[in-house]
């Protein structure tokens, strides 16, 4: 193949939007995390995860995923992740609390970020294969089974951050494969009841406390509530125009802690201000719709639910990191797409991208309405 044809095959495959809106993201995150003052080990390492994300990104898109589609492919993803899962608590590195990764020397591998890419595609896979029957109350249940076993296991590491972006994938899946919304409502009453048995009558005052400071932080600041305080802080003295990058106080001071990964949205926001929060939103705004364009044109059902659990997966990230950076949801530990420091949550975005260029070397345009057939399956 001449120069001139792989070029032109690049270009064909690759949504060179979708893209670019990421690599900007990736730019204000490393620009972000950069303290400027000598050496930076986040930002050094950053770079060498970026590059090699990309590579993925561009490999992936040349693959043909129809493979996919194999119970047997499928099945096997989901025992490895399942073993790799519990091979954590023999083998895992404890880091903060949570054994939750291994360690190789000179780079460490965190599992639960792959495992939500393993997730979507059985869910992908679950969903495409039952649209005419998907109605039947057993399909949440018996889809449900299968991803808490992946939700328990990195729930016990204890890693809440990544566990709540699996079960926030198999919710979002379910909502948009067609089943039965009364279905889905009683099986959610049944869960409250539970969860309210165990309140009023299991759990001990302990225990409630926790649970409690855990969903309100501010409640404990000069404990459990002591990030979330230091994050809206942080957020709040951004105002319009920011303080200006390199001049984020509350980051490079130190008083805001994980400001490369957990709470980097918060030393943004401080650095930018709102004018820059409203730019970060257009480019996550972006990359959802175009992955959503991607995914409507899939070839089949499978790779239009693929493309919707990749648009929830990014979504849920997105969402939950916000929402503990201004203390509306709880501390979780969760990164943001493609602004965090991460080798692994990273590589794993770029990953999902690459797979949907993939996807998309073999899709069809459709009319609107063809699309619905075939997604709803009505």
């Amino acid at each position: 193949m001449s120069l001139d044809n792989t070029i032109k095959k690049i270009s064909g495959n690759i949504d060179w939007i979708l893209f670019s809106a990421s690599m900007f993201l990736v730019l204000v995150g490393l620009i972000t995390m950069n303290s400027f003052v000598g050496q930076n080990y986040f930002f050094e390492k950053q770079i060498v995860w970026t590059f090699i994300g990309i590579t993925f990104f561009f490999i992936l898109s040349f693959v043909d995923f129809r493979f996919l589609r194999s119970a047997g492919v499928i099945i096997s993803l989901f025992a490895v992740s399942t073993i790799i899962l519990l091979l954590l608590f023999m083998f895992g590195d404890f880091v903060k609390g949570a054994q939750n990764r291994f360690d190789f020397g000179i780079f460490s591998f965190q599992p639960a970020d792959p495992i939500k890419l393993v997730a979507i595609v059985f869910l992908a896979k679950y969903f495409s294969r039952r649209h005419i029957e998907i109605a039947r109350v057993r399909h949440i249940l018996v889809s449900g089974f299968y991803i808490f076993i992946l939700f328990l296991l990195v729930f016990l590491q204890p890693d809440f951050g990544s566990a709540i972006i699996i079960a926030s994938i198999w919710f979002g899946m379910v909502l948009v494969s067609g089943i039965s919304k009364k279905h889905l409502i009683g099986v959610f009453i049944i869960g409250a009841l539970i969860l309210g048995g165990l309140w009023f009558y299991v759990f001990e005052p302990y225990q409630k406390q926790r649970i409690l400071t855990f969903i309100h932080p501010l409640t404990d600041l000069q404990g459990a509530g002591y990030n979330a305080r230091q994050s809206t802080i942080a957020v709040g003295s951004g105002m319009i125009f920011g303080k200006g990058i390199g001049y984020g106080t509350q980051s490079k001071l130190k008083f805001l802690p994980e400001y490369e990964t957990d709470f980097i949205f918060a030393a943004f926001a401080e650095e930018w201000g709102f004018v820059g929060v409203v730019l970060l939103f257009s480019l996550y705004g972006i990359i959802m719709w175009r992955i959503i364009i991607n995914s409507i044109y899939g070839a089949t059902n499978f790779e239009i639910l693929f493309g919707a659990g990749l648009a929830i997966f990014f979504m849920s990230h997105f969402i939950a990191h916000i929402g503990m950076n201004i203390g509306l949801l709880p501390i979780t530990g969760t990164t943001v797409p493609f602004l965090s420091y991460g080798g692994s949550h990273l590589i794993t975005e770029f990953v999902g991208l690459g797979i949907l260029m993939g996807m998309r070397n073999y899709s069809r345009a459709m009319h609107k309405d063809d699309i619905k057939k075939e997604f709803l399956g009505v």
